[in-house]
């Protein structure tokens, strides 16, 4: 799923957990074009207000949109009301608890890879420049924090005027590929700080193992964080 805010995108799997919806959602999603509450009641064999119900629904919960067109290429006086359609605002739906995000880190290493490949340069270069550049991108000007908060890092006040990150977004990945997993992150947070007009070196590494090691409760936080000013 695109990311919306985690909060909305366990809402929509939740959603999803109704076989109607889920097979609307499924029909909507499949079709070459926005579809019609009668093509889908056909299609699916379910009453026409079960199916408009279910289809607002969706709507309501983030995965569907709703556009009004008049069918049959008629226009003008006495062609009829324009018909209510509806398309996928998106083609999956995911959500984790606690928040992660493994598609971004797969997307960063295929990056990688392929660069690498194409000029024969270090896997790992290539993945810290590819995270760095997403970072960047990502950002949106001077709100480094809600960028933090978007991307399931659960940004916190450490008391002194800087963040902790109380969340991993790659933590499964990270416990087994530290070196790496950490080294993609910190280039990720750099790229989107710069974006903000922060200092990058305001993302200082963490020796999480040795947190973890003094605290149970550290074991999912992230593997930086940011310095006060």
């Amino acid at each position: 799923m695109n990311r919306f805010p985690w909060s909305l995108r366990v809402a929509a799997v939740a959603s999803l957990g109704d076989e109607n919806r889920r097979r609307l959602f499924d029909f909507v999603a499949a079709a070459e074009q926005a579809v019609g509450r009668d093509d889908a009641a056909a299609a699916l064999g379910l009453a026409r207000s079960t199916v408009s119900f279910h289809l607002d629904r969706l709507v309501q919960d983030g995965v569907l949109a709703v556009e009004f067109r008049k069918l049959g290429g008629k226009e003008g006086p006495g062609s009829g009301r324009p018909a209510k359609l509806y398309r996928a605002v998106v083609q999956e739906v995911s959500a984790s608890v606690p928040e992660r995000n493994y598609d971004l880190a797969a997307e960063l290493l295929v990056t990688a890879i392929e660069q690498s490949t194409a000029d024969g340069g270090s896997a790992r270069d290539a993945l810290l420049r590819a995270a760095q550049a997403r970072g960047h991108a990502a950002a949106a000007a001077d709100d480094f924090a809600g960028l933090l908060a978007a991307e399931g890092y659960r940004p916190a006040d450490d008391g002194a005027g800087g963040l902790v990150l109380l969340n991993c977004p790659f933590h499964r990945v990270a416990r087994g590929h530290a070196d790496v997993v950490c080294a993609m992150n910190g280039a990720f947070l750099a790229g989107a700080a710069a974006a903000c007009g922060m200092d990058p070196g305001r993302v200082e590494a963490l020796d999480i193992e040795a947190l973890r090691a003094q605290d149970a409760a550290t074991a999912a936080q992230c593997c930086a964080r940011i310095r006060p000013l």
